[in-house]
């Protein structure tokens, strides 16, 4: 009950906890699409609130999660190209690849550098002429503007120094694999705000039809995912599932005109690797052929010639990204994964279940 008790508004809180709980006539399992509804469901002990037969699942809404352990393999294999640096944002640092991790890289002497946006690597490579400089574009449509963006500018200042390793992932193909292995039940999803502001909350209008499944499309405050989760409760009570959005501060029905022309220049839809959904058509972006000479795999094809099959791992973080297996129930939890040793990304990222269970859960 600790959000309540730091909620200014106690009255509205226990008002849609009312709610939920005079509409959860039957049992429901609703997925948080996204790591950070994760993270925040339990950070806020959002689960102490609901009644006993509403249950939340973690999916596939992590990108550092279910970034292939090849292509996290190939970002640290650049490293040994000579006059390289390697540039990505901070959840990045300590994820394991086979054998190593960002974090040792750097420990090791290989150049490695945090930054905080994409146009932060493409000043690098402008100041550091001798360099090639290197950035690993993790997410899904949530940062694939700004990634965009960087890539127009490079082109613009005409850099040769700057390429991009391009592993982006599309939410709305991800959840249409997921629904349709029919591996888990899943009774409503809750879908991610900030990758809809891009997208539209029409993107989700197949998931009711096709699989005849509730949405809700939220925010990342504790209110904004209690409404979402009693939306999801009223279209099971009314027998009628559609997608609501209760984030309509943020949230559109249509997708983000500039952003969408935006990507449309750079990126070419394609086929993408997930970490435990395995390969997914159209569900990932590739560089255009008119921005090729910022595609690292272009620029660097022999790292992949020799880049060798990532081993098998005992880490079960895709059946956990696939709802089929709560982090508790995996036998490395708090034993030999945690997240001073983390053996997969869900225990180590910010947005990773295992991560958010360890911290919050005991």
């Amino acid at each position: 009950m600790k959000f309540i008790d730091e909620f200014r508004d106690k009255n509205l809180v226990q008002e849609i906890v009312r709610r939920i709980r005079s509409l959860a006539d039957t049992p429901a399992a609703i997925m948080e699409v996204c790591g950070t509804h994760t993270m925040a469901a339990a950070r806020f002990g959002l689960k102490s609130l609901l009644p006993e037969q509403v249950q939340l699942i973690s999916g596939p809404g992590c990108p550092v999660c279910v970034t292939a352990q090849m292509d996290i393999d190939a970002f640290l294999a650049l490293g040994d190209e000579a006059n390289v640096v390697l540039a990505s944002f901070g959840d990045m640092l300590r994820v394991p690849g086979s054998q190593t991790s960002l974090e040792r890289r750097r420990a090791q002497g290989t150049a490695v550098r945090i930054v905080y946006a994409p146009l932060d690597a493409v000043e690098l490579a402008r100041q550091e002429p001798g360099k090639h400089v290197i950035f690993f574009g993790v997410g899904f449509e949530t940062t694939m503007p700004a990634i965009a963006m960087a890539i127009r500018l490079a082109a613009s200042l005409r850099l040769d120094n700057f390429s991009v390793l391009c592993v982006h992932k599309t939410m709305p193909a991800a959840l249409r694999a997921l629904l349709a292995s029919g591996e888990v039940r899943v009774s409503g999803l809750l879908c991610p705000g900030h990758v809809t502001t891009i997208i539209g909350a029409a993107a989700y209008d197949f998931i009711p039809q096709e699989f005849g499944i509730p949405c809700a499309v939220t925010g990342f405050e504790p209110l904004d995912m209690l409404l979402g989760i009693e939306a999801i409760l009223r279209q099971l009570h009314e027998g009628r599932p559609r997608v609501d959005n209760v984030y309509t501060r943020a949230v559109q029905v249509q997708p983000n005109p500039r952003a969408q022309a935006l990507l449309a220049e750079v990126f070419d839809p394609c086929d993408a690797e997930w970490r435990g959904l395995g390969i997914i058509p159209g569900s990932g972006v590739k560089i255009r052929e008119q921005y090729d000479h910022f595609d690292a795999r272009t620029r660097f094809p022999e790292v992949w010639q020799r880049l060798a099959p990532a081993p098998p791992s005992p880490c079960r973080c895709g059946e956990v990204l696939r709802g089929v297996l709560r982090p508790k129930e995996c036998p490395l939890f708090h034993q030999a994964c945690t997240p001073s040793q983390p053996i997969g990304p869900c225990m180590v990222s910010s947005e990773g279940a295992c991560a958010a269970a360890y911290r919050y859960d005991g």
